[in-house]
């Protein structure tokens, strides 16, 4: 199973709040994935098609319990993918049309509902409720190993702001994003994804998250640390090649046995451990010395070069 999966499965899960939650939480789901059909002046029929057994579960559950209207249930199995499709059909029948006006779908008059009616979210749990749906119906969330991103897939664009503009007032910043066909209501951060899934009562899923963001906090934080120790060595192996040079130097001007004792024991240290960084060269001298005191003889070493070339 999925992540997503799995998160859509806890929140199908999720107990109401209050008496109207469950409401709520049907009308997310019809207007999510649902598909309205006229057939005749007046009659209409939903239809809602998903591959995930945690909306039909929902969808046809709360149908009864709140509806309480006739039900068509087919199940399809897809030849080209393999997996199974549900479809769940209101058809024409008296009181649908009054159920669709409950749902939040067509006004008293008849006409589309483009946002999201005040009645089914009237309530702070039952705004709760009707995200929760949201994202039973058309969410996705990526497995929190990799990147962080959770995305809600709508149809209509009035829809998509009412729905992210709705999900702003938990305190999560959500954007809108057009797609091909539809249009994506989505969180980039971390801890808007946390909040939000807090919020909708996926606390299984939210306490998976957090341990996989510890975990990868870690890797990063070991990664980081191997990249400077391999970026020093790699600057203490060209530092003490270029030591190496400079002793070269020096022997090629006839300059080592003029040198201060301290400069051409450095001189010898330097050839017997050509790979080592300047705080482990001072760590094998014999006395030890520190990196402070090795850096001044290679600076001198250097001045003393510096000189002989300009007395040519």
């Amino acid at each position: 199973m999925s992540f997503t999966a799995e998160v859509r499965d806890e929140l199908s899960r999720c107990a109401p709040e209050c008496e109207y939650c469950n409401l709520a939480t049907l009308a997310a789901l019809t207007r999510v994935c649902g598909t309205l059909s006229l057939v005749g002046r007046g009659r209409y029929r939903l239809q809602v098609a998903t591959e995930t057994g945690a909306v039909a579960r929902t969808m046809i559950g709360l149908t009864h319990q709140i509806l309480k209207l006739e039900t068509e249930f087919t199940v399809r199995r897809s030849v080209l993918h393999r997996v199974r499709n549900y479809l769940i059909s209101l058809p024409d029948q008296p009181d649908l049309e009054k159920a669709l006006v409950l749902l939040g779908i067509l006004d008293r008059s008849g006409s589309l509902v483009t946002g999201i009616p005040h009645h089914v979210v009237a309530r702070d749990c039952c705004r709760r409720a009707y995200i929760r749906g949201s994202l039973i119906a058309g969410g996705f969330v990526a497995d929190p190993r990799g990147d962080f991103h959770l995305e809600i897939s709508v149809n209509g664009e009035g829809f998509a702001q009412a729905l992210a503009d709705l999900i702003g007032q938990t305190g999560v910043r959500a954007r809108v994003n057009r797609r091909r066909s539809s249009f994506a209501v989505y969180v980039k951060s971390a801890e808007d994804i946390l909040r939000l899934l807090e919020e909708g009562g996926a606390t299984r899923s939210v306490a998976e998250i957090r341990e996989a963001r510890a975990v990868k906090s870690v890797k990063n934080e070991v990664n980081r640390r191997v990249n400077a120790e391999l970026a020093n060595q790699g600057r203490s192996a060209g530092a003490a090649q270029r030591q190496l040079e400079l002793i070269d130097q020096v022997d090629a001007l006839g300059l080592r046995d003029s040198l201060p004792e301290a400069l051409a024991s450095f001189c010898d240290l330097r050839r017997a451990h050509p790979d080592l960084s300047l705080r482990d060269l001072g760590a094998v001298a014999d006395p030890a010395l520190s990196k402070s005191a090795l850096y001044h003889r290679v600076l001198r070493l250097e001045r003393i070069v510096a000189e002989a070339h300009g007395d040519e």
